[in-house]
């Protein structure tokens, strides 16, 4: 909700209840755009919408970077003492996962951080808290009780901007690619290889299980550059040798903060 109205501040923010309801809406035309965390500097990647990606029909159009502020929040009079349980995200409870355990909290998860918000919100109960956002604090009436409670003090998540349409424009200098390779020896190095043959630097590399498929794998690729050349379709032309799938998954900009 934050990334979204930072990103499109005039437009009209729609809320689901997960990432795939989010990710579903533009697939089907109720809304033009889904924002949707890719990456936490301290948790992690985000799995569920890097399968959606590289299963799903939609485009990335844009990665950008948020700095995130975890608080513990509760109904007003609650203290940190009264706190007894918990809940928000799970990437928001391994973000704050040292204070927690220091705290001896019992941690219940939540689709996202607004919801668990809500709930200690609807439950009105001083031993409830969440773990969420200024923003969401005032949302919901909530009180902070104690601020940047998060492990790093560098907090940032990165969120890809998804739409039916391949945005073109000369500020997106960098690609995304998702592949599966052969099932063969030497094949993932040959891919690495031929992205770097034809130029392209490499700036991120993540593997994810393929759902249908034990013990195998897809792989999530950034690169310096546009595949839209001459340079880029000879080098896409080569993947396909060696790769089983392959998408073009997108184009962003680098390190664009909100």
């Amino acid at each position: 909700h934050i990334a979204a109205g930072r990103i499109f501040p005039e437009s009209n923010r729609v809320s689901f209840s997960d990432f795939k309801a989010a990710y579903n809406s533009v697939v089907n035309g109720e809304c033009d755009i889904a924002v949707l965390p890719i990456e936490n500097s301290y948790a992690g990647e985000v799995g569920q919408t890097l399968d959606l990606i590289f299963s799903g029909t939609l485009h990335i159009n844009g990665i950008y970077e948020l700095e995130i502020h975890q608080n513990l929040l509760g109904v007003n009079g609650a203290t940190v003492e009264d706190i007894i349980k918990v809940t928000s995200h799970p990437q928001a409870l391994s973000q704050c996962h040292d204070y927690i355990k220091m705290r001896g909290f019992k941690t219940e998860e939540a689709n996202n951080t607004a919801l668990a918000a809500k709930a200690v919100a609807e439950a009105n109960d001083k031993s409830f808290g969440a773990i969420a956002s200024v923003e969401t604090a005032e949302l919901y009436g909530l009180k902070i009780i104690e601020p940047n409670i998060n492990k790093s003090g560098e907090n940032t998540t990165r969120f890809a901007v998804l739409s039916k349409v391949r945005a073109v424009s000369p500020a997106l200098t960098n690609s995304v690619l998702m592949f599966t390779v052969k099932h063969e020896a030497g094949s993932l190095a040959n891919a690495i290889s031929i992205i770097g043959k034809y130029g392209y630097n490499m700036t991120a590399l993540r593997s994810r299980p393929l759902k249908k498929h034990s013990w195998q794998y897809y792989f999530y690729i950034e690169i310096d550059g546009m595949v839209q050349s001459e340079n880029g379709e000879k080098m896409i032309k080569e993947l396909n040798k060696v790769c089983d799938q392959l998408k073009v998954a997108g184009t962003f900009a680098p390190h664009t903060e909100i």
